[in-house]
């Protein structure tokens, strides 16, 4: 897809819909998506309600998967949630802990094995590649780092630059909707 593609505006509501809040059919500043498609799921990290969510196809709601205990420091607590992404290899969601300056894994399975994997970092983005090594980006070191899928060791750093490239979409209804593929 070029960098000039553009959707047109006629999408479908997939998650939230329902006004700003902290019920579970609605969102408050959602920060990031990510899909799962081998489970038709997408996960949502709600910066403002201190949660990521999961909302499965077709639901018109959506279920706490991760924090949602107000926002906080301790372990089953999420301050600000900025990005979400799915490690499929280890069942469990990498969680980009913006106000508390950390990384987290979370398991899927319960709500009971959180683990901080990075701490004293800036995250604004992360993603996995497909052998399960981490990629994050740390914007007020402006820099990017990878570590090993295998013991969680550092791999490289880059410049923020050369490492990713951020989409950034502002959502002013407080809702997610999916694009047809159809340009115009």
């Amino acid at each position: 897809m070029s960098g000039d593609t553009i959707f047109k505006q006629d999408g479908i509501t997939i998650a939230g819909g329902n006004g700003r809040g902290n019920q579970l059919n609605q969102l408050n500043f959602p920060w990031s998506v990510h899909v799962d498609d081998n489970n038709q799921i997408i996960y949502i990290a709600e910066s403002e309600n201190h949660r990521v969510v999961e909302w499965k196809y077709g639901a018109k709601s959506g279920q706490v998967v991760a924090g949602g205990n107000g926002g906080g420091t301790r372990m089953d607590q999420l301050y600000r949630p900025a990005y979400v992404t799915v490690d499929q290899i280890n069942d469990c969601l990498i969680i980009s802990d913006y106000g508390n300056r950390r990384v987290v894994r979370w398991s899927r399975q319960n709500n009971t094995n959180q683990e901080i994997i990075i701490s004293d970092i800036d995250c604004l983005g992360l993603t996995l590649d497909n052998n399960g090594n981490l990629y994050v980006c740390d914007y007020k070191k402006n820099e990017g780092q990878s570590r090993s899928a295998v013991n969680g060791r550092a791999l490289t750093n880059y410049g923020v630059k050369d490492f990713m490239r951020f989409i950034s979409f502002q959502e002013t209804d407080f809702t997610i909707k999916i694009h047809k593929t159809d340009l115009y």
